[in-house]
Order: structure tokens, then sequence, then C-alpha cells
């Protein structure tokens, strides 16, 4: 898969969350709650890993009387993939001054 830029922390945050649980069907509300951000930061994030083939979206079905059905959200196989490199970025260690490794003496 190739990405050309790398995606915003909010975006990370999104796929990670989406990760904890990949097979689960999420809705963007419930993302909102779990991550703190606001719903006009969230859904456009959907909408946009949606349109990349990163999330597989439906409708609920047997929503409750008086509420309307709500939009689910799950990752795909690329989702998955991109969800694993983004993992993998998080627990590497970031380079320090002039690209040096934390804890690096110089002796």
């Amino acid at each position: 898969m190739t990405r050309f830029r790398r995606p915003s922390a909010q975006t990370t945050a999104v796929v990670l969350a989406l990760a904890e649980a990949p097979s689960t069907w999420r809705y963007g509300y419930e993302l909102c709650q779990q991550l703190g951000l606001k719903a006009g930061s969230v859904y456009p994030i959907l909408m946009r890993l949606a349109d990349r083939g990163l999330l597989e979206t439906a409708w609920e079905t047997g929503a409750p009387p008086g509420r309307p059905p709500r939009h689910l959200y799950r990752l795909t196989g690329p989702g998955r993939a991109l969800a694993a490199e983004l993992a993998a970025q998080a627990a590497a260690p970031t380079a320090g001054p002039a690209g040096l490794r934390p804890g690096w003496q110089g002796r």
C-alpha cells in the first residue's frame, strides 16, 4: 500500500481505536466518546478512510423504534495493515537531534 503522507494524529487515533477490535462494527459517536474528539473531526476522517477502502461501512439493522439507524464502521484488510503499521511506528523509539536515538551518548 502506497501512502504519500503521514496520517494526522486524529486519523491515527481513529484507526488504532478501530483496530482494538477490528472485526467489530463501531459507530462514530462511540469513537467520539472514546477518543475525546468532536464529531466534526471524526466523521470526515471516517468518510476519508472509507473512500480510500480502509473501512467497511454499513447501516445498523434493527434500530429501536424512535431512533434512526446508525452508520457503522470497521477496518478492511488494508485498514488492518495500516493500523499495524501505525501501531509499529507509535511503538518505535523516535529519533532525537541529528537522527540519534534516545539514550545515545556519543562516546
